[in-house]
């Protein structure tokens, strides 16, 4: 059980699980919008760029306040952070330079990635960022959505489609409630560090009504696919993991635990993708 528990950490906290559910989230946009058609190289591509971004932030993150397990291991095993992020720059480069034809793209969303970093890097023009960085949360939740569904049918060629839209605003709209939970939890260390993000001079009353705005609003983006005759059973497997995130609110707005946080809720973003993998095949 010790031997598993300390590998369950280690999958969690290397940012192996995140790096994995982009690729599932990205696989499950071709078999929905491409008929299972995977641009090449694409999948590497976010595996690699996930890693190299989720490893730069967290190696920016260990001289934090806070005290928590992942903290802890972060910094016993900060050094893995910088190896795998050399591994995963290293691999963002080589997978890139296949999809250099879409250099723009893939640039505007290293751009905004690098905004939601950028205040956690020890110089004064980058601490500056933190009292401008109102919309933090949104770049990250525009991020992910941005590279797990809108960019797969961009580099596959295809003719843009309405259906392709509602997709990706519906995958908005669960990402970013989940990133409201994140930022509710962070949000009195944010403030101590001088962080001003939307969530920080929010009211609870206040946070929770967009939360709920949010997930309303994930729920209508999602039904609106049955306009497309998008089949039922998969506008269902989409809205499971928006019920769950919805019911878990109350929860995890008093439970902080890094097991909800860096395995449920962040597996909530991929858990549709999971069960349409796991009916695939």
């Amino acid at each position: 059980m010790r031997l598993l528990r300390h590998l369950f950490r280690f999958f969690i906290y290397s940012n192996l699980f995140i790096a994995g559910c982009a690729v599932l989230m990205a696989w499950q946009t071709c078999l929905l919008l491409l008929d299972g058609t995977i641009p090449a190289h694409l999948l590497p591509f976010i595996f690699s760029a996930t890693i190299c971004s989720y490893s730069f932030h967290w190696y920016l993150s260990a001289d934090a306040g806070e005290d928590s397990p992942r903290l802890r291991w972060l910094r016993q095993y900060r050094w893995l952070h910088m190896v795998l992020f050399i591994m995963g720059l290293a691999g963002s480069i080589y997978y890139g330079i296949y999809l250099i034809d879409h250099w723009l793209w893939l640039l505007v969303t290293a751009f905004i990635t690098f905004l939601y970093s950028a205040p956690k890097i020890p110089l004064p023009v980058f601490r500056w960022l933190r009292r401008v960085a109102l919309g933090k949360t949104i770049f990250l939740a525009l991020v992910w959505t941005h590279v797990t569904s809108i960019l797969p049918p961009l580099m596959a060629g295809v003719h843009w489609q309405p259906a392709f839209t509602l997709f990706a605003l519906s995958r908005f709209f669960l990402i970013y409630p989940i990133c409201i939970l994140f930022d509710y939890r962070d949000r009195e260390y944010d403030r101590s560090i001088g962080i001003r993000s939307l969530i920080t001079w929010m009211s609870d009353t206040a946070i929770r009504r967009l939360f709920i705005v949010c997930m309303l609003l994930f729920f209508v983006w999602t039904g609106l696919l049955l306009v497309y005759d998008w089949p039922i059973s998969t506008l269902l497997l989409l809205a499971i993991p928006g019920i769950i995130t919805f019911c878990l609110y109350r929860y995890s707005s008093t439970h902080f635990s890094d097991t909800l946080y860096y395995f449920i809720l962040d597996g909530l973003m991929a858990l549709s993708a999971l069960l349409s993998w796991c009916l695939h095949f």
